[in-house]
C-alpha cells in the first residue's frame, strides 16, 4: 500500500454499552458498527481504549478488598494517595522510576509496569469504573489481547484488520496527555525510513516513526473520555502488515538517556 494516503478517516464507534467481565468485544463492537450502518473493511485499524479491554478481561480490583502493606502505607503518606491504591500500583510495578512529591495533592508514582511501560501509577485507573470504589489494571498482555481481537474479527467478519490498544499517558518535557499504543497486532508498530532518501536526496540515518503511537493519538481525538467512545476505526492508512507488538516501541534501558 502507498506510504502516503490521500485521505485517512477516523470513525468513532458509538453505542457501545458498559462492558462487563467476560463480555465478547468482537460481538459487541461488530453489533455497534452494524447499527451505525457501517461494516469493517480489509485494512481497517480498530483502536480500543484500554479500559474496555481491562473490563472484559476482569482486570478490576475492589479497593475494599485490598490490605495495604507497611511499605504502601509509608509511600501513601509521601504521595498523598489512598494506601490501598498504592498497594495496587505496587502490585503492578517492577521498578519505581521516580516519585513526584512537589505538589502533595497531585503526588505521582512514575513506575515501570510488568509489561515494561513507563507510566504514572502503573496505569491503575479509577475513572469510568465504579465511582471510585474499584480500579482497573492494564491487561496482563496487551499485545496478546490485540492478537485475540484480530483473530476474532477475522473469524466473525472475514476481514484482515489490525488492532491497537491505547492508554493515556503524560510525556517528558511537555504538558498534556496523549494516547499511545500499549498493545497491537496485525500492524508493524514502527516504520523504518533509515537508508531511504529525503526530498533533497540525503540518506536518512535515524528516522524510525512510531506509527502505532501516531495512530493511537489520532484516534484519541475522537475518544473523548466523557462521551463513551472507547472504539475507533482508522481507515485509509497504508500500514505495514506483519508481526511485532507494542513491546517493540519500548526503548531498551541501555539506550534510554533518562533512566
Amino acid at each position: 500500500m502507498a506510504d502516503t494516503p490521500d485521505t485517512i478517516s477516523i470513525i468513532p464507534v458509538r453505542g457501545i454499552p458498559e462492558i462487563m467481565p467476560g463480555d465478547d468485544l468482537v460481538k459487541i463492537v461488530s453489533r455497534a458498527v452494524k447499527e451505525l450502518g457501517l461494516s469493517f473493511l480489509d485494512g481497517d485499524i480498530v483502536v480500543f481504549a484500554q479500559k474496555i479491554i481491562s473490563k472484559a478481561e476482569n482486570r478490576i480490583v475492589k479497593l475494599s478488598e485490598v490490605a495495604p502493606s507497611p511499605f504502601a502505607l509509608t509511600l501513601s503518606r509521601e504521595v498523598s494517595k489512598d494506601p490501598r491504591l498504592v498497594e495496587v500500583i505496587l502490585s503492578e510495578t517492577t521498578k519505581i522510576i521516580k516519585m513526584d512529591q512537589r505538589k502533595p495533592e497531585k503526588g505521582r508514582l512514575i513506575v515501570e509496569t510488568r509489561g515494561g511501560i513507563i507510566s504514572a501509577n502503573a496505569g491503575v485507573d479509577a475513572s469510568n469504573v465504579s465511582g471510585g470504589d474499584s480500579v482497573t489494571l492494564l491487561p496482563v498482555d496487551s499485545d496478546l489481547s490485540a492478537e485475540n481481537l484480530v483473530r476474532g474479527f477475522k473469524s466473525a467478519a472475514g476481514v484482515e484488520i489490525a488492532v491497537i490498544i491505547t492508554d493515556t499517558v503524560g510525556r517528558p518535557w511537555r504538558e498534556g496527555l496523549v494516547d499511545i499504543a500499549i498493545g497491537c497486532s496485525g500492524i508493524r508498530p514502527l516504520r523504518d525510513y533509515r537508508g531511504r532518501k529525503d526530498s533533497k536526496g540525503l540518506v536518512l540515518n535515524a528516522t524510525v516513526m512510531a506509527v502505532a503511537d501516531e495512530i493511537a493519538s489520532a484516534a484519541g481525538l475522537v475518544m473523548e473520555k466523557a462521551d463513551s467512545v472507547p472504539v475507533v476505526i482508522v481507515r485509509g492508512y497504508g500500514f505495514e502488515k506483519g508481526g511485532g507488538g507494542a513491546g517493540d516501541l519500548i526503548r531498551n534501558p541501555e539506550d534510554d538517556l533518562f533512566r
